[in-house]
């Protein structure tokens, strides 16, 4: 399984950006899919995941409200809409999978993608 991210960048605060994980290799209409970052110094933290179908959502309270995260199992793509976007949401994001389980949840995400970088200037 290979994810690519793409779609970081600079933004002022109070923007948006758009991020995308296409996916390849596998059944991607199985997965959970899962987004996490890291910022500088600190350790890498959880955002937000969507189940195999898309029905089901999680996100981290620090996000809930201004990011949205969306699938499109035919092109094998998972999306991160992020709006209001605030100094601290500057981190290396990455997207992450694992065959899906319930509840949703954080954990059990066991493969990576090479990570999108995002800074906003406040």
């Amino acid at each position: 399984v290979q994810l690519q991210a793409c779609g970081g960048g600079l933004v002022q605060a109070g923007g948006s950006l758009r991020l995308s994980c296409v996916a390849s290799g596998r059944t991607f209409s199985l997965d959970d899919m899962g987004w996490f970052r890291q910022a500088p110094r600190k350790e890498r933290e959880f955002v937000t995941a969507i189940d195999w179908s898309g029905s089901s959502k999680f996100y981290a309270d620090s996000v809930k409200g201004r990011f949205a995260i969306s699938r499109d199992n035919v092109k094998k793509t998972v999306y991160l809409q992020m709006n209001s976007l605030k100094s601290e949401d500057t981190a290396v994001y990455y997207c992450a999978r694992r065959f899906k389980q319930v509840p949703l949840g954080t954990a059990g995400f066991n493969s990576w993608g090479q990570g999108t970088l995002v800074t906003v200037s406040s």
